[in-house]
């Protein structure tokens, strides 16, 4: 994959796979529409509280790459707990089996594995990767019905490993590497001495700007960071027709990506990036989407990189409802694995990578949750977007039921 465009992020809660069957389309659209508003919801209210404490930081993030596996989890999750998951995942009024139709369908579209059926293999280029796996002890058994369906509807395969051994960090930060084209390394370093499994996932992006910016017009000026004004490199596009939002609170426009994708640029007019993205909804960013006009003007946007590993993540999933953390309850007893001990989530780690630059953007990241057991009138004059102060950007990937699914979340408060 392209190393001039990417984003990789990885969260530790996975199952590997085989290849993923074509759902039926013209069923149950609602149900997915329902799953894909409930899973961009999730994003936003998960991605809000963790913006709420970075201070002057740079901040990148993949609530997808959490959701996809709590969504997974489901499956494994006691009949008492299964309705507080479900609406926490924003999906509170469908049933498992249909949580697990629209995310197989969200996976089908996602990973463009439609587009492939009609397109020549020779030039086919898928540029987001989405791997599930679960890791599990030798002491124990993987449920039989749990695994089935990791794999049919998530993708997911099963890896034996030994906890008790340095074997398994090397082989869950191996997985990593080589789902993220090498960007994320070294995400675990140790394992609890309890845990009978680890649900992983990672996301990786890679492409190219439909519409590339002119490295000869990248030049330096000042950037107003919270922390103080420094120096950086701004990209430069013009010209008519371009998409674009604007209302009394933010300046948004999205970037398009040669094989579908987009990043949406969203400028608080207060500089108060953090502020934004902890206020963001779906409603407000479907309202961002939906009165976009055509316009003429400029934006100026500095390049960045960001890496980050996520901090209070479990905290941040435990206060959004969700009740797998629970040692009392051990909800994921007698669903995860064989054996008749109590087996919860003990944790949640998440490493993501973003870079952008005038080619495009890469960005990808890893999640792992470890178990132990025990519209605007178009504007009269051309429009100018200087990116000089905080912003917020939303990558998002296009899915036939769900329009817009949002992978990645981000503030840049210091190119």
């Amino acid at each position: 994959m392209s190393n001039s465009a990417a984003n990789d992020a990885i969260n530790m809660m996975q199952l590997t796979a085989g290849e993923l069957q074509a759902p039926v389309y013209g069923q149950q659209v609602s149900t997915a529409r329902t799953a894909a508003d409930g899973a961009n919801d999730f994003s936003f209210r998960l991605s809000s509280m963790l913006a709420e404490n970075i201070g002057n930081d740079n901040f990148v993030f993949s609530p997808y790459s959490v959701w996809l596996p709590l969504a997974a989890l489901v499956n494994a999750t006691d009949m008492q707990n299964r309705p507080a998951l479900l609406e926490a995942l924003g999906a509170a009024g469908i049933t498992q089996e249909q949580l697990n139709s629209a995310a197989s369908r969200m996976l089908y579209d996602l990973t463009k594995q439609r587009n492939k059926e009609y397109e020549d293999e020779e030039f086919y280029y898928n540029p987001l990767s989405i791997v599930n796996a679960i890791f599990v002890g030798n002491t124990v058994t993987l449920n039989r019905d749990f695994a089935q369906t990791f794999l049919d509807y998530y993708r997911g395969n099963t890896i034996n490993v030994d906890f008790s051994s340095r074997d398994a960090i090397d082989a869950v930060n191996r997985w990593a590497s080589e789902n993220t084209d090498g960007l994320i390394t070294d995400l675990i370093q140790e394992f609890d001495p309890l845990t009978v499994a680890v649900i992983a996932n990672a996301v990786y992006f890679s492409d190219r700007w439909g519409w590339e910016f002119n490295p000869d017009q990248t030049e330096k000026d000042v950037f107003h960071s919270p922390a103080g004004d420094t120096m950086a490199d701004y990209m430069l596009r013009e010209g008519n027709a371009q998409i674009y939002y604007e209302d009394d609170r933010v300046q948004a426009m999205p970037l398009y990506f040669k094989n579908g994708g987009v990043l949406y640029i969203v400028l608080p007019k207060d500089g108060d990036a953090s502020n934004l993205l902890y206020s963001m909804t779906n409603e407000y960013f479907s309202e961002i989407q939906m009165d976009a006009i055509q316009a003429t003007g400029r934006l100026l946007l500095p390049k960045f990189s960001i890496e980050n590993e996520i901090s209070g993540l479990k905290e941040a999933l435990v206060a959004l409802g969700v009740p797998l953390f629970n040692i009392d309850s051990a909800p994921l007893t007698g669903g995860l694995i064989d054996e008749d001990i109590p087996v919860w989530l003990s944790g949640a780690i998440q490493k993501a990578i973003i870079k952008v630059d005038e080619e495009g953007t890469t960005a990808a990241a890893v999640t792992i949750l470890p178990a132990p057991g025990a519209g605007m009138p178009q504007p009269t004059e051309p429009f100018e977007m200087i990116c000089n102060k905080p912003f917020i950007f939303i990558l998002c990937e296009r899915t036939y039921d769900g329009g817009n699914q949002v992978l990645f979340t981000g503030i840049v408060n210091q190119p």
